[in-house]
């Protein structure tokens, strides 16, 4: 019998192996980060926001990793908008439309540009708190009752050269609840672009940014960022993950 290191030429590393693909049914919700959303102009010069889905960094894991994405993003959008009108209105709490796992990317609107009040971890205990955080963590509360047995991957928001002291000490404490609400949900996990990605840099702006947002080649570096970071998630805590197979089914192991 050959030697199986022999067949392969050498040991195949399970670091090295896409980890995301053991999903089969992903949703992503969030802003235009997550929307694909592409800038143009009118002839006035004025800027046009469009949800390009196909785009976003959601499709882009979906084609690398062959798994089937729900997108569940728009551009602007808050927690407090998804929670209260936007996601019963597009009916995304829907049973047919339950994932195994669940991106979450919220935080800039409500933070950097509508000023909403962050709260604290704790505000996932209170009776509508009208936080972030109590809209974020009810958000997670409401996925978890379509679908109990789901994983959960939140992303911090990664770091720009523009950022001011005000954006990166926001950017700050949105990561730390993000920490805060994985030490608190089970089958919750942080996606750390802030601290382990790229900064989104001056020559990232120049090669991947077009008026303000992202274009096709950075929502691509955006999912390689991504997926990297939870394959690294997954293999370093693979026996979190032996049931995916099960979820959404009456089967336990």
């Amino acid at each position: 019998m050959k030697n199986e290191n022999a067949l392969f030429g050498a040991a195949i590393a399970e670091n090295s192996v896409g980890w995301l693909s053991i999903f089969r049914t992903v949703a992503c919700i969030g802003d235009s980060l997550s929307s694909g959303e592409l800038v143009s102009r009118d002839a006035d010069g004025k800027n046009q926001y469009n949800d390009f889905y196909e785009y976003s960094w959601g499709q882009f894991l979906a084609r690398k990793y062959g798994i089937n994405v729900h997108n569940f993003s728009r551009g602007g959008m808050t927690a407090r908008e998804y929670m209260t009108t936007f996601a019963d209105g597009k009916r995304f709490f829907s049973p047919r439309l339950a994932a195994q796992a669940y991106y979450i990317a919220l935080g800039v609107n409500d933070l950097l540009c509508q000023n909403h009040e962050i709260g604290s971890a704790d505000d996932m205990y209170a009776v509508n708190p009208d936080t972030f955080a109590g809209y974020f963590a009810a958000i997670i509360k409401k996925y978890k009752e379509l679908q109990p047995r789901a994983k959960f991957f939140l992303i911090t928001m990664p770091r720009e050269y523009r950022d001011d002291e005000r954006k990166i000490g926001l950017k700050k404490a949105h990561r730390k609840l993000m920490y805060e609400f994985a030490e608190r949900f089970d089958n919750v996990y942080v996606i750390d672009l802030y601290e382990l990605a790229p900064p989104y840099d001056e020559s990232f702006e120049l090669r991947h940014v077009m008026n303000g947002h992202l274009t096709p080649s950075g929502y691509l570096l955006t999912a390689e960022y991504i997926g990297r970071l939870t394959d690294r998630i997954i293999d370093e805590r693979i026996e979190d993950f032996r049931d995916v197979g099960f979820i959404g089914t009456s089967l336990r192991e």
